[in-house]
């Protein structure tokens, strides 16, 4: 990857050379590396939750640290400033209320990595943009971290060294830069990456990034599609299976921009419509915002023309999130299930068969189906072992637009698609129903299917989840191939 300049993008990357998709592109070691904003008392070493009254300590500074990790290098950095200042933690009786003291950890870490490699911070993080006056513009939330982190750090901490000016400039690249991440065991971290971050946004990305918590937290980047030799890279700083206005208030709020892709300046979202609603005027067309980028736009349809005012769509919109968010905040469980079926139900005549909402709940629904208990893969009847392959391809129809090739998604719904192909192949061979050809067919794409979703999850780090899924898929493949082998033999 090469680095180049422009005043609209700044730095951004290029592609070095001709990669294939799949490609690694670069890699790269943290600059610093420490807990999210905003969260309950945690371990700084492991970072998982800690309970109270706090058995869990640090023995030299007396903060949060499990015994496990009581040489933590990554928490040996602060704990010299806090005994050396005398800082007391302050105990939080309540184990899920946020830990404002907490916030000061992961600027302070990058500070302490300052003064150790000036070299890597004057050449990599120097540069990195922090939209200082962007985020002046949110008063609140400047303010919370003028006190609880930049005065902190001056004041208590006794760090007088680094100006307040400094600190907050920190706080900035923090918010505007850093990678969130999960440790093996699934608790969520914040990393500091400052080559890998130059990388531009685009809601269809063309490449993808995984953080290797195996390689101590080392990121490396891959190409999810060809690219050809100085053609930009893309990665996406937000959920690409949101619909254009929830991905622009997410960058808006936490990036500080406005994304001005092919994508988000296309009322049809590339012809996919996944925003857009059925026409209740002529129930054959499909309405959708007239400026993507205007969130008071009207809305229109693509066949009557009928013109409805955004307060209207936001009226049927947001009582159908707020259901949405309800079920998806339940436990996975045979209720959440069949709410979940039901809300797929509920909205198929108001919202696009692509529309977000509904690719989402499909997203959930592949996952549940084998999981929940009473629905595990071998009790389903054939209509839902079907209905799920449906709903998967489905999901797939939707990732070939906005995440096409390798992507993690793309992997993840193939996997959910090859066990429902599989078993029915197999049932209607014990049945009789079809022949030996025609089931050495069926088992082919199975295997195809889960050969491709290996494939893509094997670049993924051992220890994550789609690690492990990786090696599972491993095992059913050798399983499937066994089947095909005894066919040829019979």
């Amino acid at each position: 990857m090469k680095s180049a300049f422009s005043p609209e993008l700044g730095r951004y990357g290029i592609a070095a050379r001709n990669y294939e998709s799949g490609e690694f592109i670069s890699e790269e070691n943290f600059f610093a590396i420490g807990p999210k904003q905003n969260i309950p008392v945690v371990c700084l070493g492991c970072y998982k939750p800690l309970t109270f009254p706090g058995n869990d300590r640090c023995l030299k500074c007396k903060w949060p640290l499990c015994s496990n990790c009581a040489e933590s290098p990554h928490h040996a950095p602060e704990c010299e400033v806090f005994v050396t200042g005398k800082v007391t933690f302050q105990e939080v009786e309540n184990i899920e209320i946020e830990c404002i003291q907490l916030d000061c950890i992961m600027p302070l870490r990058v500070l302490l990595e300052k003064e150790k490699h000036p070299e890597r911070w004057d050449r990599e993080v120097e540069p990195m943009e922090y939209h200082d006056e962007a985020r002046r513009g949110f008063q609140e939330i400047w303010n919370a971290d003028l006190i609880n982190i930049a005065r902190y750090l001056r004041g208590p901490c006794k760090l007088s060294r680094f100006s307040e000016e400094l600190i907050m400039r920190v706080v900035g690249i923090l918010q505007v830069n850093a990678f969130e991440a999960k440790t093996p065991q699934g608790h969520p971290i914040r990393c500091l990456f400052p080559q890998t971050a130059i990388l531009a946004h685009n809601c269809v990305p063309n490449t993808i990034r995984t953080i290797y918590p195996s390689e101590d937290y080392r990121i490396k980047l891959r190409t999810l599609v060809d690219v050809k030799k100085d053609e930009q890279l893309f990665v996406s700083y937000t959920f690409t299976l949101d619909g254009t206005a929830e991905r622009q208030q997410h960058l808006k709020n936490g990036k500080y921009f406005t994304c001005r892709c092919e994508r988000c300046c296309d009322p049809t979202e590339l012809g996919s419509y996944f925003s857009s609603l059925i026409c209740e005027d002529c129930d054959s067309g499909y309405i959708s915002t007239i400026n993507p980028l205007d969130n008071s736009s009207d809305w229109k349809c693509n066949k009557c023309e009928c013109v409805i005012p955004s307060s209207k769509i936001n009226a049927i919109l947001d009582p159908i999130q707020d259901e949405v968010a309800v079920v998806e905040a339940m436990p996975y469980s045979d209720m959440r299930l069949q709410q979940t079926e039901r809300l797929h139900r509920k909205y198929h005549h108001i919202l696009h068969p692509l529309h977000f909402i509904q690719t989402n709940l499909r997203q959930s629904l592949t996952h549940m189906y084998g999981r929940v208990k009473g629905y595990e893969l071998v009790t389903l009847p054939d209509s839902v072992l079907e209905y799920k392959i449906d709903l998967c391809r489905l999901v797939l129809k939707v990732l070939d637009i906005f995440e096409p090739g390798l992507s993690r998604s793309r992997a993840t719904a193939l996997y959910e698609l090859y066990g429902p192909l599989a078993l029915i192949a197999h049932k209607l061979y014990l049945c009789k129903m079809i022949d030996a050809t025609i089931y050495r067919s069926r088992l082919g794409e199975a295997i195809s299917v889960l050969q491709e979703a290996v494939t893509i999850l094997e670049n993924e780090d051992s220890l994550s989840p789609e690690g492990v899924l990786a090696v599972v898929g491993k095992k059913a493949l050798e399983q499937l191939r066994e089947a095909m082998l005894a066919i040829d033999r019979n």
